[in-house]
């Protein structure tokens, strides 16, 4: 591949792109074209939001490019790896090390504390309980890089409360920070406010921006809201599974024009009457997404909760064979996230 092809024009590379992305649901009369030859790249270091009217496409572009699901034709990368090359073990490998994710829905595992969901990516990576002196010094860096995720998320005194006892917007805030805590290339969020009241929300949105502007992080969030959309650094737009737009330096105010700018284009081209001949192919496509995103979600967490358990009987055998000696309970937090951390 030519090296160029995985950087911007300014020479910041892309922690993720797609290239002529295509994704088809269904055949033949069934059919429903969710990517139409979509190609884009999310530049490292930088917020990016993708907007568009329900079954424009996002939600798609995003579990495609985050290895999720799975592109018809087309390529999807994270930095310079093909997604598509890799098998199922080495893709899971990936999301693991090199992707974060914030869902909607929180994904916390219920019975660990607040410091052990934000550390569970690492624990399932098997950063815990290596020996030497490289292993001794990445292990006082992570712990650096977690203490500095829980200043920036304000959950000091809440580490050791369950996710059951806090609310909404603290859930999230700890569904961040886990989702940053291997320190990803990039961090996918869907929809990550769709939960919440409009205060919560505004907190978890600056914690996002805080993340790429303070910590030099990626993130890239599907949005609907104008408001959310306003906290990125650049907006893409989408419909009908195509990229027709993009605004940089987004306001609430710039975006909501240019959305209703879109749906007046629309109408002026004879788009209306496109729709109206395809009946009701937009409900179909969201419906077929939702299903798809349900069904990922489902087995993501399936797999997650069938480490959880392993990892953590493991942790907890260990640590009581070890625990006279050393007092070390660290096994408890061993696992995996649910969707909502890097799988």
């Amino acid at each position: 591949m030519n090296a160029a092809t995985s950087r911007r024009r300014s020479g910041v590379p892309y922690a993720a792109r797609v290239e002529a992305a295509v994704k088809v649901y269904g055949s033949s009369a069934t059919a429903v074209t969710a990517l139409d030859d979509v190609s884009v790249g999310f530049p490292a270091g930088r917020f990016t939001a993708i907007m568009g009217p329900s079954g424009s496409g996002k939600s798609t572009l995003m579990h495609c490019a985050a290895g999720l699901d799975t592109l018809t034709s087309g390529s999807a990368y994270i930095g310079d790896t093909e997604l598509g090359s890799l098998d199922d073990r080495r893709l899971t490998l990936l999301r693991r090390e090199r992707v974060g994710f914030v869902f909607q829905a929180f994904n916390l595992v219920p019975t660990l504390t607040v410091a052990e969901n934000i550390t569970l990516p690492m624990d399932l990576a098997g950063h815990r309980g290596r020996r030497g002196r490289q292993d001794r010094r990445a292990r006082q860096e992570q712990l650096e890089w977690t203490e500095a995720l829980i200043d920036v998320v304000g959950l000091h005194d809440r580490l050791h409360h369950r996710p059951a006892e806090l609310s909404g917007g603290q859930q999230q805030r700890v569904a961040v920070a886990r989702a940053f805590a291997g320190r990803p290339d990039v961090v996918f969020a869907d929809e990550p406010t769709g939960n919440l009241d409009s205060r919560s929300g505004e907190e978890v949105l600056g914690l996002l921006g805080r993340a790429v502007r303070g910590m030099g992080r990626t993130v890239v969030m599907v949005t609907h809201d104008p408001v959310a959309a306003a906290h990125a650094d650049e907006v893409l737009f989408l419909a009908d599974g195509r990229l027709v737009d993009r605004m940089a330096a987004p306001t609430a105010e710039k975006v909501l024009d240019r959305l209703k700018a879109f749906d007046t284009r629309t109408t002026s081209d004879g788009a209306a009457a496109d729709i109206a001949a395809s009946g009701d192919q937009s409900d179909v496509q969201s419906d077929v997404q939702s299903d798809v995103q349900s069904d990922v979600q489902s087995d993501v967490q399936s797999d997650v909760q069938s480490d959880v358990q392993s990892g953590v009987q493991a942790g907890t055998a260990s640590g009581t064979a070890s625990g006279t000696a050393s007092g070390d309970q660290s096994g408890t937090a061993s696992g995996t996230a649910p969707e909502g951390a890097r799988p």
